[in-house]
């Protein structure tokens, strides 16, 4: 008897340096799987470092999509995402793959599943607007703005998120909406099942793991990576690229705002604080496969068991 087999999509979902990538390789040698990155900032060329970039040599043996995809100057939207990732899902079911999702971009993961809303498109006028405000004010102040017009969304972007804090002031901005009520309609970008595997090791462990995975991205040369990135004039630090955690905190101390103690102290601060922020959206995930490590026995039975019916 020829077991039947669902077309069925797994997010293999978790905070950073929670070990994603190793368990995605492990579970590529199991299955037929195409590996499709789910990440804002391995999508950017030259960002190898500071990103945990899975090293040239990883990617040629098994290559992960929408990795080195554009340039850092360049934008790229949750839609331009969602748009990539749709194809590289089919091409996987065409290529009779099992597609493995792997990243820790939630917001990626909630466009994909649940849809996007219909949002006004930014233009360049509005994007240097709030770029300068951004500039002027600082994140905070305008996370505050933010609340006086829209309160539930303040309440759900940390102050700290000046992407998404200057996004919610740019669609009010263009639409006379705030960001909550356009955000009521969405529909599914996908129409396949989707299972989810979750590593989610303990904090402590966490944390260690932070920290030592930045001080060895600084004793493999992350300062001279982002010296490279200072020397394009299309790059400055208010770009999301440069927004990414340890960037920004690298561009501060080469522009001699801060110094190198400090740099890396605010660096693996603001990866935690990103770990905290990820692990609390993963909380409330409902029906996925919890491991505090990289379990792939228990993975592979996980997947096995989606897939047959």
């Amino acid at each position: 008897m020829v077991v039947k087999i669902n077309k069925t999509v797994i997010f293999l979902m978790g905070p950073t340096a929670s070990g994603k990538t190793d368990l995605a390789i492990e579970l590529s040698k199991h299955f037929n799987a195409r590996l499709i990155s789910v990440d804002s900032a391995l999508i950017y060329k030259g960002m190898d470092i500071g990103t945990a970039k899975p090293d040239a040599d990883t990617l040629k043996k098994y290559p992960h999509h929408l990795i080195d995809i554009c340039k850092p100057e360049q934008s790229y939207s949750a839609h331009d995402f969602v748009m990539d990732a749709k194809t590289q899902i089919e091409v996987a079911f065409d290529q009779h793959q099992l597609p493995i999702l792997v990243g820790g971009t939630s917001f990626y993961f909630n466009a994909l599943e649940h849809g996007l809303s219909n949002l006004p498109e930014s233009t360049s006028a509005s994007r240097q607007k709030f770029r300068h405000l951004l500039q002027e004010k600082g994140s905070d102040e305008l996370h505050k703005d933010l609340a006086k017009i829209d309160e539930k969304s303040a309440k759900r972007i940390h102050p700290n998120d000046s992407q998404r804090v200057t996004r919610a002031l740019e669609v009010f901005d263009l639409s006379g909406k705030t960001l909550s009520e356009l955000q009521g309609n969405k529909k599914s970008s996908i129409t396949y099942p989707i299972k989810k595997i979750i590593l989610m090791p303990q904090r402590n462990d966490l944390h260690q793991r932070i920290e030592s995975r930045f001080l060895s991205m600084m004793d493999n040369g992350f300062l001279a990576e982002v010296e490279r990135l200072k020397q394009n004039p299309n790059l400055n630090e208010d770009l999301p690229s440069m927004r990414c955690v340890g960037y920004r905190q690298a561009w501060q101390y080469l522009n001699g705002e801060i110094d190198k103690p400090n740099m890396v102290e605010k660096s693996i601060i603001a990866t935690r604080q990103l770990c905290k922020h990820q692990s609390t959206w993963l909380k409330n995930e409902k029906d996925a496969l919890i491991l505090s490590s990289t379990n792939v026995l228990e993975a592979i039975k996980f997947i096995q068991g989606s897939l047959k019916t």
